[in-house]
């Protein structure tokens, strides 16, 4: 446990962490309030850390959906337009029929698997966010699994501005002045 972090940061980064289980009642609550609570607090490098953290683990969670819904749907409408040519296939608002089921089976295993890949990242969203905010709670670092680092540290950009100037600034820095 670090005891350097004051109990307020640890609060709302425990805080952060479990806002994105506001999806569940807002849409895309999984994204707007973890941004407005680590964009608050975000000069503070425990919020700053587990913010971009989290954000980042709720981005790569979409695109993972996204990417495992579009292959998934593809791969059935393929199976189901190879399908159309040789079993009667009927869609409509009340029906959804295969005459033989047998030469269906394909679509069937197919659903079933992109339903337990949908389901184990969503198993794993449950286990990471609950991990990250006892983590967070005793005021430790967490790292997702799978995450995707979209929103880099600012580290490289403090050590470029604290270590050298940019051309724009030794222009305007009237120390650096030469005739």
């Amino acid at each position: 446990m670090n005891s350097q972090i004051a109990k307020e940061e640890k609060t709302l980064g425990t805080i952060l962490h479990l806002s994105v289980f506001s999806k569940f009642i807002i849409p895309f609550g999984n994204f707007i309030f973890p941004l407005i609570l680590w964009l608050t607090k975000k000069e503070k490098p425990f919020i700053d850390d587990h913010g971009r953290k989290a954000i980042n683990f709720q981005i790569s969670l979409f695109l993972y959906t996204i990417f495992i819904l579009a292959v998934g749907l593809a791969i059935v409408l393929f199976q189901a337009i190879r399908l159309g040519g040789e079993v009667p296939f009927a869609i409509g608002p009340d029906q959804f029929y295969i005459d033989e089921m047998g030469q269906a089976i394909s679509i069937v295993i197919t659903i079933s698997v992109f339903a337990i890949l949908l389901s184990a990242l969503f198993i794993l969203e449950i286990f990471a966010v609950i991990s990250a905010s006892i983590k967070a709670s005793n005021g430790e670092n967490y790292s997702f699994p799978l995450s995707i680092n979209f929103i880099g540290r600012d580290s490289d950009n403090h050590q470029f501005t604290n270590h050298q100037q940019s051309k724009n600034e030794q222009f305007n820095n009237p120390k650096n002045e030469t005739l």
